[in-house]
């Protein structure tokens, strides 16, 4: 598996290229900065990826803003989930409107459900729906991986007190949904460094 991390945009979004070294069928997940896309499509170019999917764990503007051109010069199909979709098309609900420059996405190609399966290649990317930081707020798991979005941080949560943010649905997100992963995991969170499962239930405070 090929994985590389890519910190994008004004609020410093993790961005994640991951392909089948196999196959080199290859995803981005949230792709939140513009100015970062060229570096991306450049990685794409040199490694020979097939850019399958653009997949976004959550709405706001910092996840989605590399969504336009990625699309436009790829032939990657764009996937979030159900709850979240009318907040690419919304610059009022993905909050770029209030940053002083209204960004739209393009739609959809595929809403999330709880449980689906993203393949690429020999690589298969489960879908766990983990509401709280926004309704449709969605964690990726990939093996010993788990791609957290603005959920869980390393020592952290994600915000609750933007619109469709609620924090019991995010800490029986955590303690239902990703806690029970096992200690092992590895996350990958939207912002900020890496950690484990076992290394948040032992130290983080917030949960």
């Amino acid at each position: 598996m090929f994985l590389k991390k890519i910190v994008v945009g004004i609020l410093e979004t993790n961005c994640y290229l991951i392909s089948c070294k196999k196959t080199k069928k290859a995803a981005v997940i949230d792709p939140g900065g513009e100015d970062e896309v060229d570096l991306i499509l450049n990685l794409l170019q040199k490694n020979n990826f097939d850019l399958k999917y653009v997949i976004n764990t959550h709405g706001h503007i910092d996840h989605i803003a590399g969504n336009n051109l990625l699309k436009a010069k790829t032939e990657a199909l764009l996937l979030i989930h159900r709850l979240d979709a009318d907040m690419l098309v919304d610059a009022n609900k993905n909050f770029s409107s209030f940053m002083g420059k209204e960004i739209y996405s393009p739609p959809a190609d595929k809403l999330l459900e709880e449980g689906d399966e993203i393949s690429l290649g020999r690589l298969n990317l489960i879908v766990i729906h983990t509401p709280g930081h926004t309704p449709g707020g969605i964690s990726l798991v990939l093996n010993n991986i788990v791609f957290t979005g603005d959920t869980l941080f390393a020592g952290g949560i994600g915000r609750t007190d933007l619109p469709g943010g609620s924090y019991q649905d995010l800490i029986e997100s955590i303690k239902e949904k990703l806690l029970i992963l096992g200690d092992d995991k590895i996350i990958y969170p939207g912002h900020g460094p890496d950690s484990t499962i076992g290394e948040e239930r032992r130290t983080n405070s917030y949960i």
